[in-house]
């Protein structure tokens, strides 16, 4: 068994002994069900997990994580779309009541789209992070460099919130108040979140 292997098994016996006899219930009663409140857009980046940044518990938050935290246009065109095939779920069927987009400081994928995708991703990544690129460029020709790197990730978030209202479904609960977007930053060093508001950049969340 390789260490990758030996890490995850340790894990799992953890989870057994230290939280499944406390927890099994719950986890029971999730078997016939899920009803998350919150559907929560994320970077894939293993340092910015939404679960233990709310501490949420199993059964609260519908994650839908990607390269860069990325909502495309809504495009229902028989093609495979991941991200609008979970917010379709999330929406209609568990009725969630929030829709979060939450970036994240040092993003790898808004990185991509400032400096170009690694020469070894050309076949996912690059096309992916592109649609993000005329937001970051247009960032980049407004900001000091030493602000470009955060202000380029909450141009993302707001990118994709408003790609989240280009789904009717969605505008349209958001509409009668059934529905709630936010956008927010995570910064990694600090721990720390910022939020969407209508003012230029992220402010504290109180």
């Amino acid at each position: 068994m390789s260490d990758i292997e030996d890490e995850l098994t340790a894990g799992y016996r953890r989870f057994r002994a230290e939280h499944w006899p406390t927890a099994h219930a719950e986890y029971e009663a999730l078997a016939q069900g899920q009803k998350p409140h919150t559907l929560i857009v994320a970077c894939s980046d293993s340092r910015a997990d939404p679960a233990l940044i709310f501490d949420a518990a199993p059964g609260q938050l519908f994650v839908v994580r990607n390269v860069a935290n990325l909502v495309p246009p809504y495009e229902p065109d028989g093609r495979l779309h991941g991200v609008s095939a979970a917010l379709e779920f999330g929406v209609k069927v568990l009725n969630v009541k929030r829709i979060v987009v939450m970036g994240h400081a040092h993003c790898g994928g808004v990185n991509a789209m400032l400096h170009g995708a690694p020469d070894s991703c050309a076949d996912f990544v690059a096309p992916w992070v592109a649609q993000g690129t005329p937001v970051v460029q247009h960032v980049a020709e407004t900001v000091a460099p030493d602000q470009l790197e955060r202000a380029a990730e909450e141009a993302i978030v707001r990118l994709s919130i408003r790609n989240l209202r280009t789904f009717p479904w969605i505008a349209e609960r958001e509409a009668k108040g059934e529905l709630e977007l936010s956008g927010l930053h995570f910064g990694i060093a600090e721990g720390a979140l910022t939020v969407m508001t209508n003012k230029p950049r992220f402010e504290p969340l109180a």
